[in-house]
This record gives C-alpha cells, sequence and structure tokens, in this order.
C-alpha cells in the first residue's frame, strides 16, 4: 500500500473540488459512507460543513475516518 496521496474528485455546493487522500484513508471513507446509506459527495459536504475555516477539507476528512474507525 502506498503512503502516497492520490488526488480525488468530488462536487461540493454544485462545484468540483478534489482532495488528495492516501488510499487508507479513501478506503476508510468510501467505507463510512457506503455503512450509512449516503454518497461521498453528501458525506463530504457533511464534513465540509462542520469543518474550520481554517482546516483543509482533505485533513478534515482524515480526522473524521480515523475518530469513525475508532468507535
Amino acid at each position: 500500500m502506498s503512503g502516497r496521496p492520490v488526488k480525488h474528485s468530488l462536487t461540493l455546493k454544485g462545484h468540483r473540488t478534489s482532495v488528495s487522500l492516501e488510499a487508507a484513508f479513501w478506503d476508510g471513507f468510501c467505507e463510512i459512507a457506503r455503512a450509512r446509506g449516503q454518497t461521498l459527495n453528501a458525506l463530504a459536504a457533511e464534513i465540509d460543513a462542520g469543518r474550520e475555516d481554517d482546516i483543509g477539507l482533505a485533513s478534515a476528512i482524515r480526522v473524521f475516518v480515523f475518530a469513525e474507525l475508532r468507535r
């Protein structure tokens, strides 16, 4: 498994954006969305809405995935 981040495209508020995530975090993000019955875009929008302005979306997703998988 590579530790290098890979860019993934998402749509937030009608606009395309990309996040660079390592495979383990992207896989966890996808797994959580599936378990919740959400699309990736919907879960990303939820995370985006709850993050502070000075925190990047990719970082917010990483922290979210880590916290969810620790439960």
